[in-house]
């Protein structure tokens, strides 16, 4: 099987990228064009990985270089979107564009080219702060930012286009993913940065809402379970550890890893606004049980603690730390 993925030059996505070929699929990756020729994360895969790869250089807000992008591929995982919260309060208009308007380029092209799987990319902030927990896929949709609203809309085209048109849609829904590679604008690689470049007074936001914290690998194995699964078509799936913890306890549990004492700072301009701040996630993942035979392999305090651990010490390394700035605000 040809599967296209975009974002293919990102956190998750290159993960992903690198977990499809070791599979055996054919593999086009979808990067964002720049003047530097740069595949972003893609660049630092292994010679025979990267050998392996059909890279395409283009953007999703152009129609006809996802058609071109499309051709040939039996299935897309439609991954590329902005996701930083804070800059989505500032450029919205940019988040429309990439998350709504691109998601809508990637569904026709996929409509016209007859895919056999389209595996769109949610998140856990359309859920907003939980009404009930754990969450479950029945739970109501709140745009808390405009990314968050994005997000919803793109969410609901896909779906649209599996009602309408019969496109064999799933709606892949990852709660928090961390892990190696991830941006410094995440709660997670801001504390290790901090800490692994010697700050010991480390500057967070809110500390105290919760978060369902999903190791990248266990997103990756839920990606590939719903496109090799035939009754995931026309579902929204929630990808999450069902394990809650709050982002303040998370600093605290990173700090006892690296082995570092920390005392957490507030810092003003890390705060969101007071109705858009997620306060609560937490995943009931029973429906990917169900359908997919997906479970997380770092569930739980000790899958996290295991995951946690395995990211700081990508992050630690110098030749990969060097790539962060930890004494900088990323949003």
């Amino acid at each position: 099987m040809k599967v296209l993925v975009t974002g293919a030059d990102g956190f998750i996505g290159s993960h992903l990228v690198e977990a499809l070929i070791a599979k055996g699929y054919d593999v086009r990756a979808f990067v964002l064009y720049n003047s530097f020729n740069s595949w972003g994360w893609l660049d630092q895969l292994a010679p025979d990985v990267r050998g392996k790869l059909d890279v395409f250089c283009g953007d999703v807000r152009d129609p006809n270089g996802v058609r071109t992008a499309m051709r040939d591929c039996d299935a897309v995982l439609h991954l590329a979107a902005l996701i930083a919260i804070p800059y989505s309060y500032h450029s919205p208009d940019t988040y429309i564009d990439t998350n709504v308007k691109g998601t809508l380029n990637v569904l026709q092209a996929a409509r016209d080219a007859g895919v056999q799987r389209v595996i769109h990319t949610s998140t856990s902030e359309v859920y907003g702060t939980a009404r009930f927990v754990p969450i479950t896929e029945a739970h109501p949709l709140q745009g808390q930012s405009p990314y968050s609203a994005s997000k919803i809309g793109a969410d609901q085209l896909a779906y649209s286009f599996f009602a309408a048109f019969d496109l064999p849609v799933v709606i892949a829904r990852p709660f928090n993913t961390y892990g190696p590679r991830q941006s410094a604008r995440a709660v997670i690689p801001t504390i290790i940065t901090q800490i692994a470049s010697g700050q010991r007074e480390i500057r967070l936001g809110a500390v105290s809402p919760t978060r369902d914290f999903n190791f990248v690998r266990d997103t990756v194995a839920g990606f590939i379970a719903a496109l090799e699964s035939h009754r995931a078509v026309g579902e929204v799936i929630n990808f999450g550890s069902n394990f809650e913890i709050s982002v303040g306890d998370t600093a605290r549990l990173i700090s006892d890893v690296m082995g570092h004492e920390i005392r957490i700072v507030c810092d003003d301009e890390r705060l969101r606004p007071m109705k858009s701040e997620v306060e609560r996630l937490w995943a009931d993942n029973s429906k990917a049980r169900e359908l997919l035979g997906w479970s997380p392999s770092y569930g739980g305090l000790d899958g996290f603690r295991r995951g946690l651990a395995e990211t700081a010490d990508w992050f630690v390394n110098p030749a990969n730390l060097a790539a962060y700035k930890a004494d900088r605000y990323n949003i």
